[in-house]
């Protein structure tokens, strides 16, 4: 957090400024009867932040022209603004409090001494345990208009994890309006039940409680209230809640996914939802355009294009809506990922002869030489702790795997089975590699440990190519054939779960998980 000062003529204001998160708001407790002015003060997250508030909040302010009153120990509050949701990109929030005797220090506090309850919660499904099984829960249609469409959305979400069991409505023994008796639920072995209401027409306002079969007690009871328009994420917010208060994990249900699809005649980029809904084209076109890259705080993207016969790396800014041209030179240059600084990037190029390895500077401009090679070396991708590089290299003959040092040094081979392994991708630990490698004339999903050890064929049918980790590791998009035209898919990092998001009617490669 950052402190800003600023002048005021008849009082003194404290103001916090924090990041957003795409994936989960940032989280603010202030004391109940402090007045607090909630504002955009500069801009928001593409990936459509929520924003969780506790205490009692007097004003609300989202955008220009979205003004809310809310008193209430706990709500979550989605966005209201208009499509297209790109033109506003991540910023910050500034909280003013009326009262200097609310001083910053106290906010502070109380909101580090929040941290714990979460981290001590129960923890009702380990996902790191080997044995694990998944939980029985009980999704009710939630009481209103449109109360079926969020809870199927919620159970399609939740199903996909692979860690939940969702019980046919059938067996339900309480009706919607009955109180909850969790005698009623465990002769069953439903472990969790999930009730709500929503209502409003061009504005919808919805609760869900999340009830604890065994302990008989709510786990979750949250309000939260969006435009119709953003039912979509509306529904993916309460299933990333619901999945936190279950995994203690953050859920990946309001992530993003960036990929290369036909656009009238030519390649474009497209950006969707992580299922494949609200498909929308970023207006960016060429004659041929390479995977895109996000940066690590998801404002950015890198990607190559090769437009009017020169091969150059553009990137577009979110938070302006504006592209520009940050490496052009002779040959091809094929973009990789950033660096975690998000101020470097590396990427593949020509420019002096045969393909190589090199670093750029987005703030200085400058260009560094990172492998020296007579093979052909592409597809660099960069550690989460920007330690190490792996890419591919023919050196050995053939196109294979390697991992280097970020400076070029500690070079090794990691691939050895196959005679064509390529575009490799790193767990968001680092913990693992995805590429793909041809077996019996098809490309494959693999998955190995950074040394090589481990490997696991995740897909069989079709060519499977361009893996792309979400930003929790556990799932993975990939582009396959399998249907006959590429398509984007998404699945389980152990290969389960299996699904084509992207139309048939649209052919789509390269596909880049967002990191927020």
């Amino acid at each position: 957090m950052t402190k800003v000062n600023k002048k005021q003529s008849s009082m003194t204001r404290t103001y916090l400024k924090f990041p957003l998160s795409a994936n989960r708001g940032p989280i603010v407790v202030i004391p109940a009867q402090a007045g607090i002015h909630v504002s955009r003060a500069s801009k928001w997250t593409p990936a459509f932040a929520g924003v969780t508030l506790f205490g009692q909040i007097t004003h609300l302010e989202i955008g220009s022209r979205e003004k809310l009153t809310l008193i209430g120990n706990s709500r979550s509050i989605i966005p209201t603004y208009s499509e297209p949701c790109l033109r506003k990109g991540p910023g910050h929030a500034v909280m003013t409090a009326e009262n200097n005797k609310y001083r910053l220090a106290s906010l502070l506090l109380i909101f580090i001494l929040l941290l714990p309850a979460f981290a001590q919660a129960k923890i009702y499904i380990d996902i790191t345990s080997p044995s694990l099984k998944k939980l029985p829960l009980a999704i009710y249609d939630l009481q209103g208009a449109h109360g079926a469409e969020i809870s199927d959305i919620i159970r399609q979400d939740l199903d996909f994890t692979g860690l939940f069991m969702n019980i046919d409505k059938a067996s339900y023994v309480e009706t919607l309006s009955q109180q909850f008796n969790p005698a009623n639920w465990t002769p069953l072995g439903i472990e969790a039940v999930i009730k709500g209401t929503v209502s409003g027409d061009n504005m919808l306002t919805a609760s869900i409680i999340l009830y604890d079969t065994s302990e008989g007690k709510e786990i979750m009871n949250k309000q939260y209230q969006a435009e119709k328009s953003l039912l979509r994420q509306l529904s993916h917010g309460m299933s990333n809640d619901i999945y936190t208060a279950l995994t203690g994990r953050p859920g990946i249900f309001r992530t993003k996914i960036v990929f290369v699809g036909d656009d009238d005649g030519e390649k474009g980029m497209y950006l969707m939802d992580w299922d494949g809904h609200r498909m929308k084209k970023l207006g960016l076109k060429g004659s041929v355009m390479l995977t895109p890259h996000w940066s690590p705080d998801g404002t950015k993207i890198l990607y190559s294009s090769d437009r009017a016969r020169q091969w150059s790396v553009y990137l577009l800014d979110f938070l302006k809506m504006s592209e520009r041209k940050v490496f052009s030179a002779k040959g091809i240059n094929m973009a990789g990922d950033f660096f975690p600084n998000g101020s470097s990037f590396v990427f593949s190029s020509s420019k002096d002869g045969t393909p190589g390895i090199y670093s750029h500077n987005l703030e200085t401009s400058a260009t560094k030489k990172i492998t020296s090679s007579h093979g052909i070396e592409v597809s660099p991708s960069v550690s989460p702790d920007g330690n190490q590089i792996a890419f591919v290299s023919d050196r050995g003959g053939s196109p294979q795997i390697y991992v280097m040092r970020s400076d070029g040094s500690d070079l090794r081979r990691i691939t050895f089975e196959g005679s064509y392994n390529t575009s490799p991708a790193w767990s968001p630990l680092g913990d693992r590699l995805a590429f793909s490698g041809r077996r019996a004339g098809k490309n494959q999903i693999f998955i190995m440990k950074p040394d090589g050890t481990e490997l696991v064929q995740l897909t069989q049918a079709g060519n499977n190519e361009d893996p792309s980790f979400s930003p929790d590791g556990r799932y993975l998009t990939f582009t396959s054939d399998r249907d006959r035209n590429k398509a984007i898919y998404v699945m389980r990092a152990n290969g389960e779960g299996q699904r084509r998001i992207t139309p048939k009617d649209v052919r789509a490669l390269g596909p880049r998980w967002s990191p927020n």
